[in-house]
């Protein structure tokens, strides 16, 4: 299973809806109605066949949305002097999905689990991000395995 390229369709997926709430929310129009009926034409725009991929990536996805108040109370916590509103948006999906994955897949490996979100970070955010997710990530599983 390729499971970064499941994690890189968890970003452009929640990518895709943050960016429709903002829409949606400047614009007085429809929010999100219904993620599933977003994930089927989602799905249908990559043209992705191989399943394993596909429910990985909604594994994600469904998780991160809805944890979605909790991941976000997480993130804000603990990025301290940055608002979770102000943060890129590359750079704040991929903390909320692997921030996810952190705190509910425990068949992933916290090490693996921010090597790959750092990944994803260079290839499709800024040069600074992947410090900058690097950092937050590891805070959260440090201080998350603690309690």
């Amino acid at each position: 299973m390729k499971r970064r390229k499941a994690r890189e369709y968890a970003l452009q997926f929640l990518y895709r809806i943050d960016f429709i709430k903002v829409s949606a929310k400047n614009n007085r129009t429809k929010g999100l109605s219904d993620v599933r009926n977003n994930l089927d034409q989602f799905w249908a725009d990559t043209g992705e066949k191989d399943l394993d991929t596909k429910v990985f990536a909604e594994d994600i996805i469904t998780g991160t949305i809805e944890n979605l108040k909790e991941i976000d109370m997480l993130i804000q916590k603990t990025a301290q002097k940055w608002k979770i509103s102000r943060m890129n948006c590359i750079d704040r999906n991929i903390l909320r999905f692997a921030t996810y994955e952190l705190l509910f897949r425990k068949d992933i490996p916290d090490a693996v689990t921010i090597n790959e979100a750092i990944e994803i970070a260079k290839k499709y955010s800024t040069s600074e991000s992947a410090a900058f997710i690097n950092g937050i990530l590891d805070k959260i599983a440090k201080e998350h395995f603690e309690k």
